[in-house]
């Protein structure tokens, strides 16, 4: 495309004919002309069409402007002139006395690229008188003429649309910015141009003068993804001067154009909820940490980026510069679960340059969103109670308890990730002792048995940024849970505790056998003759034989395989001893 107000170049000068043709035009005799091949005079014009094109548009009318290449030649096929030897279209306005009568009848009716033979008897040519030194008085003029081009002062641009999308989002308007792709041609085919060829589209504004007034016209209401054939006459194009060598003077343009995107400098970012998920009781905010997944397009729909395609979530903070501007913004007051569509102009995008070889300057970008989750690094476990026991409550998980409980955990968005009922048991665990996730600990406490409550985890809670096997990072984690059990458990440190007070010949009563020496068969009989009795208990969550076999360990200091007097001590008693000595 070649913008409006580009230095002209010389116009060629009317070739000879037409110089003769206009000085002799009124002293053209209307004597009898030669004879026919049958003999007899010629009265008209003989007009043989012997290339008609499959399509005509229009025909030439009376004060239209033509251009056309012809040779002329006489009976004898001798030739007298031709607009080819000069390299010169003929351009002219016809029916109005400034070709010779034959000629202006000879060209009515005709389409472009049509070809005919003409034969011009001598009172419709140049009569009696002839052209002194070119054509002999009385002569019959045969001329082979094929039409380049018409068009009329009243003409204007003739949009056709070839192709308009189901989908119109907006249209060309004064003022907007335009990217579209392009063939030119002259009426008659002849391409003098392509946006193609460079392998880029062609960038400007409409309606500001960059480009020539015909295309300004015709790209007005154009919708991204729409095709058209725009025919601009020569006073809407480039006019007496033409472009270069590659457009004549008074040519009239075709041009197919495929408008790839439209936008205004004042365009801001454009929101369109494609999904809503019903119960939306939290939107993002500016700080919030999100993981989504989008599919990002041209306006045209070329794809450039899809998250789709790496199969993870784009995670990113929002409100805080880590994304594009446009995306910024469209991302804010968004729900879990929606899919919105986030049309983003250039100037809050990539800009004038684009980026990489995918996302080209100037292109307004299409985001295609899914919101999977998002939290703020502030949040706390969010807990809901689903349903409670009918019976009183009188005693809640806490911190040390072991618990028994069935859950079901999914991402936000609805995947499954596990349940305790795939392995047909309840999962175990003490509270506060590490074994799970924070914030599924801090959520289990304070639940009675046969209470049920959905716990929202964020991350920060949970498996933080690099996530865990089958939990993707930053992920928001949902669970069900359901407390099965609880048990009572044990100080920090605790393997065993005493609901009272422990015998006063504790070693006497464990040394079953009386020699002085308690091996791990007595000790393991002892202790679980204590648990079975119900004066005390072990640390629940563990396998009994291992708490026995630990806190045998434990006391046999010297570890030769057996427990002496000196050897047993409370933890009560170690402890109160570890005081003293720190004192």
């Amino acid at each position: 495309m070649f913008r409006a107000g580009r230095p002209s170049h010389t116009v060629l000068r009317l070739p000879l004919l037409q110089s003769l043709l206009l000085l002799l035009l009124q002293a053209v005799g209307r004597g009898l002309g030669r004879a026919s091949p049958a003999g007899s005079p010629l009265e008209d014009v003989v007009i043989e069409r012997y290339h008609i094109p499959r399509a005509c548009p229009r025909e030439v009318q009376m004060g239209d402007f033509v251009r056309y290449h012809y040779n002329g030649t006489f009976e004898d096929g001798k030739k007298f002139d031709s607009s080819y030897d000069r390299h010169a279209l003929v351009a002219i306005v016809v029916g109005v006395g400034r070709l010779i009568t034959g000629m202006d009848r000879g060209l009515m009716g005709m389409c472009v690229n049509e070809r005919r033979r003409l034969i011009v008897p001598p009172h419709l040519g140049y009569g009696s008188i002839g052209v002194a030194g070119l054509i002999p008085p009385d002569a019959t003029l045969y001329f082979d003429v094929v039409l380049l081009d018409v068009w009329n002062k009243a003409d204007t641009v003739q949009v056709s649309t070839l192709l308009r999308p189901p989908h119109c989002p907006r249209m060309v308007q004064d003022s907007d910015f335009v990217r579209y792709h392009y063939n030119g041609t002259l009426l008659d085919g002849t391409a003098f141009d392509t946006s193609y060829s460079r392998g880029g589209t062609y960038d400007t504004y409409v309606g500001s003068g960059w480009l020539i007034k015909g295309m300004d016209q015709g790209l007005l209401g154009m919708c991204p993804g729409e095709r058209r054939k725009i025919v601009i006459p020569p006073f809407l194009a480039y006019g007496e001067k033409g472009y270069g060598t590659v457009i004549p003077p008074q040519a009239s343009l075709v041009f197919q154009v495929l408008l790839i995107d439209v936008h205004n400098p004042k365009d801001a970012v454009q929101l369109e909820t494609l999904e809503l998920p019903p119960g939306c009781v939290r939107r993002a905010v500016a700080g919030d940490f999100m993981r989504y997944h989008y599919n990002g397009s041209l306006m045209d729909g070329t794809l450039f980026d899809s998250s789709y395609s790496r199969n993870r979530t784009y995670n990113t903070y929002v409100g805080q510069g880590y994304v594009i501007p446009g995306m910024d913004r469209g991302l804010q007051g968004s729900c879990m679960g929606e899919r919105r569509r986030i049309t983003i102009p250039p100037h809050l995008a990539y800009g004038e340059n684009g980026t990489g070889d995918k996302i080209p300057g100037s292109a307004v970008l299409i985001f295609d969103v899914h919101i999977i989750d998002f939290h703020n690094p502030a949040d706390p476990v969010e807990i809901k109670t689903l349903s409670r026991p009918l019976e009183a409550c009188n005693e809640t998980a806490r911190l040390g308890d072991f618990v028994r409980y069935h859950y079901n955990c999914s991402l936000l968005d609805g995947t499954k990730l596990f349940s305790s009922h795939d392995y047909g048991a309840p999962q175990e665990a003490t509270l506060g002792a590490h074994k799970v996730i924070e914030g599924l600990d801090t959520g289990l406490q304070g639940m009675c048995v046969g209470e049920r409550r959905q716990l929202v985890v964020p991350p920060h809670l949970a498996h933080g940024e690099s996530g865990a096997r089958g939990v993707p990072g930053s992920a928001v984690l949902l669970f069900e849970v359901e407390l099965v059990s609880r048990e009572d458990g044990l100080p920090t440190g605790y393997l065993f505790v005493w609901h009272e007070d422990p015998p006063a010949n504790l070693f006497e009563d464990m040394d079953l056998n009386k020699d002085g020496e308690v091996p791990p068969e007595e000790f393991s009989t002892f202790i679980k003759a204590q648990v079975s009795e119900g004066k005390g208990r072990l640390l629940p969550g563990q396998d009994p034989e291992k708490t026995i076999g630990d806190m045998f360990q434990n006391q046999d200091r010297n570890q030769d395989g057996n427990i002496t007097a000196e050897e047993l001590k409370l933890k009560s008693d170690e402890d109160q001893e570890r005081v003293h000595e720190e004192l």
